[in-house]
């Protein structure tokens, strides 16, 4: 059996605000960059930093999600796919980019601390960038069942999000 996995995992600081867009069909995405830190002792035993930019994509209701919770300088938990897109530049040169496709996030900067919430149990959704997304939903305990009036079955109002 053959096996294929592509999936990356980045925890980080939010490099710019992330900026909406919307495709001709109506569809939401936002991009924003998270930078990740490395540190190392090189051969002479000397403490070396080494930063890493990533471009982050996500579609639909997480688009969304991410302009009202996420700014410039917060921390972030990012999960997703990877994904190079290229195309042809106005100058006529040929250009790529490879993005994390976003699958789930959580903000990791505390309530009050730069804005935007904190480590709450939430699944924001995300998907592969093809389905419409759902609501922001809280998890359900393992093994809890779906019961009438329960919370994580209805309609989540972004505004209701503690964080």
């Amino acid at each position: 059996m053959a096996w294929a996995i592509n999936k990356a995992f980045i925890l980080g600081n939010v490099t710019r605000d992330p900026e909406m867009r919307y495709t001709p069909n109506g569809q939401g995405v936002t991009s924003f960059g998270v930078a990740t830190n490395r540190r190392y002792k090189d051969a002479s035993g000397n403490i070396q930093e080494e930063t890493q930019f990533h471009e982050v994509v996500a579609w639909g209701k997480t688009a969304e999600a991410i302009t009202q919770i996420l700014k410039k300088g917060n921390k972030v938990a990012v999960i997703g796919r990877l994904q190079t897109r290229n195309w042809d530049a106005p100058d006529g040169s040929k250009r790529s980019r490879t993005e994390i496709v976003l699958d789930e996030f959580v903000p990791l900067t505390p309530k009050g601390a730069g804005g935007s919430g904190g480590g709450e149990d939430f699944d924001l959704g995300g998907g592969d960038g093809n389905t419409p997304e759902t609501a922001a939903q809280p998890k359900r305990a393992p093994g809890k069942k779906k019961e009438e009036g329960d919370a994580a079955g209805d309609e989540i109002n972004l505004d209701d999000i503690p964080f």
